[in-house]
């Protein structure tokens, strides 16, 4: 059973012990609960590369603008630390409002030209709360690595941005997006599916297969592979809207022409459930 820790005081005490006077390195999985097999997958990353790993559960208020689901967003602390307990998770760190926000933030987080774009658009003051946090969770834990699906490409590269500009001592390790035997990629949200909206929301990766084909027979305009994709999603009952289909670099930059490397970026609300998704062009077996 992982060592589980609610407050701040609590897991700075073990880090000192195990970190600092023991010379243990440690692995942070950051995570807002409802573990999944995408959540797994960095865990076993990480268990494999440290002497400790460290799950953190916490759905940060900071990161959901108003009217967003935090309120309904999936939580189960106790099936959460036995998915970590089967996979030797060292700690839980489950902290709660009260200590990790005891007063109103008042500082704000940006990382200019990756913050306002994609993602942010739609969701604003996103990405000032999901820095917010990461940066609190790094300093409270003081991890040697910390684990990151590429699944949220755009908050991965935020991430390793906000690092690498604040001199943090921690390395970012990015992991594979995990997908189901259909090619869902794993999201704690996709709870919210209803069988009939599941089977919609497989249009997202059936687009990227239909892109990569595109890609491979020589279409390479970023403008006609969007419009394949979107015709593509819409064409599904559950569909209620794209908020974006966006090709760039792999640093976010939108491109023209595309090249292998390239990411494919979506958000597209299936029913009431808002997904988002990517995929690196040119890698597909098809």
């Amino acid at each position: 059973m992982p060592a589980l820790f609610r407050k701040q005081r609590e897991i700075r005490n073990y880090i000192k012990l195990h970190k600092c006077e023991n010379g243990r390195t440690i692995g942070l999985v950051p995570t807002m609960g409802y573990l999944h097999e995408g959540h797994v997958r960095l865990i076993r990353e990480s268990k494999m590369q440290n002497d400790i790993t460290i799950v953190s559960i916490y759905v940060n208020p900071l990161q959901f603008a108003k009217g967003e689901d935090y309120e309904r967003y999936p939580r189960d602390l106790q099936r959460d630390i036995s998915v970590c307990e089967e996979e030797s998770v060292d700690v839980v760190f489950a902290p709660m409002d009260e200590d990790m926000y005891p007063d109103k933030p008042l500082t704000k987080i940006e990382v200019e030209g990756l913050t306002n774009i994609l993602e942010e658009k739609f969701r604003p003051g996103h990405f000032s709360g999901v820095c917010t946090v990461v940066l609190k969770l790094l300093n409270i834990i003081q991890p040697d690595r910390a684990y990151f699906g590429e699944k949220d490409y755009q908050q991965l590269k935020v991430v390793e941005k906000l690092v690498r500009d604040l001199s943090i001592n921690t390395e970012i390790i990015p992991v594979s997006t995990v997908r189901d035997a259909n090619g869902l990629a794993y999201s704690s949200r996709n709870s919210y599916l209803s069988a009939e909206e599941r089977e919609s929301a497989l249009s997202l990766y059936r687009s990227f297969i239909l892109a990569d084909k595109l890609f491979k027979n020589g279409n390479k305009d970023s403008k006609l592979l969007k419009e394949a994709i979107t015709d593509f999603i819409l064409k599904h009952p559950h569909v209620r809207k794209i908020d974006y289909v966006e090709i760039t670099d792999e640093n976010l930059k939108p491109v023209q022409e595309v090249k292998e490397g390239d990411r494919i970026l979506l958000a597209v609300w299936v029913g009431s459930t808002r997904l988002i998704d990517n995929w690196r062009i040119g890698y597909a077996e098809v």
